[in-house]
């Protein structure tokens, strides 16, 4: 298991990495490349991944709480049963993301970009989101999105 809390990680490329279990709580990852990494289980506890790119990244089961996603690129991510309490995803792209199950209670999702996202089962109180009059089909598939 790969730990390294706090760890200063700025603009790495990790792409395609296997950081399976890691515990990378408190780390900045701003602006990381996690292309396909492999994050199941992590510990990003506090974590800032403020602009990271982590398009297809595995991050089932990964814990989040408090994490720094703002302005992140998460499409096509697996964020299943994933804990994102209090996680700030201001303006991540969370297009075609598969939160199935994940717990996003208090996360900020503001001018996030949920389009084709699966947010089936997953727990949304308190979350902060907002839709412009043009991001109608957005908000219709969201609300759809937590139905099922």
């Amino acid at each position: 298991m790969i730990e390294i809390k706090g760890a200063n990680l700025i603009g790495a490329h990790l792409i395609g990495a296997d950081l399976t279990g890691a515990v990378l709580t408190g780390a900045d990852l701003t602006k990381v490349y996690l292309t396909n990494a492999d994050l199941t289980g992590a510990n990003l506890i506090g974590a800032a991944l403020t602009g990271a790119d982590l398009t297809d990244a595995n991050l089932t089961g990964a814990v989040l709480i408090g994490a720094d996603l703002t302005d992140a690129n998460l499409i096509g991510a697996v964020l299943i049963g994933a804990d994102l309490t209090r996680a700030d995803l201001r303006r991540a792209d969370l297009t075609d993301a598969n939160l199935i199950g994940a717990v996003l209670t208090d996360a900020n999702l503001i001018g996030a970009n949920l389009i084709g996202a699966n947010l089936i089962g997953s727990i949304t109180i308190g979350c902060k989101i907002n839709f412009s009059l043009n991001e109608y089909e957005q908000a219709k598939q969201f609300i759809e999105g937590l139905k099922k």
